[in-house]
């Protein structure tokens, strides 16, 4: 029993006492002075390969219809371009940036990503399809009609952005404005062309 103690602290003493220096080849192990002589060898880790950081597959070409989570919709470019346009004056008749009516600026707004809408709210709410409020999209719009009814005459117009919010050109000596639509009630209606 007492020679597997003192060989077991033999092999001990011999992997504490291996010089750094040697690591990286083959070392000399120091040994009790009643032992022969032993070598011990280290063998070199092996490197792993490095994985290349080019993809597996090779990139498709460049796709104009490519509609991925970068790219926005038309509705959230409208909804987003409008914003731009807040502080310009209201101008009876407006259709530029010198100075919008509230059918002016969507008309404007559409436009400027390549959808040709009517010129008056009225005709607008024509030319689009009726959605819920729950369906609604920034980007959509919104028209104001004058009583209750959904088929009554529209006076006015704004771009939906969520809520009870919207960009439009309010009145005359006023501008583009965020507002709350929320004071209309049931006399507003939603309407899309895009979904």
């Amino acid at each position: 029993m007492r020679r597997n103690w003192l060989a077991k602290a033999a092999l001990a003493s011999v992997a504490l006492s291996v010089p750094m220096a040697s690591v990286a080849g083959t070392a000399q192990a120091s040994t009790p002075s009643n032992a022969s002589p032993q070598k011990v060898v280290f063998h070199k880790a092996q490197k792993k390969k490095a994985k290349s950081h080019r993809a597996s597959k090779p990139k498709k070409k460049n796709n104009e219809n490519y509609q991925g989570k970068h790219r926005m919709s038309f509705n959230e470019d409208a909804a987003t371009y409008v914003k731009r346009m807040e502080g310009v004056p209201y101008e009876y008749g407006g259709t530029s940036p010198a100075g919008f009516d509230c059918s002016g600026l969507s008309q404007y707004i559409y436009r400027h990503y390549g959808k040709r809408i009517q010129r008056t709210a009225e005709d607008q709410f024509l030319e689009f399809r009726r959605i819920s409020k729950q369906h609604a999209w920034g980007g959509d719009l919104v028209f104001f009609h004058v009583d209750s009814n959904p088929n009554s005459y529209v006076y006015h117009v704004g771009v939906y952005e969520g809520g009870d919010d919207m960009v439009a050109a309010t009145t005359s000596g006023s501008d583009v404005q965020w507002q709350n639509f929320s004071w209309a009630g049931d006399t507003v209606t939603f309407g899309t062309l895009t979904h």
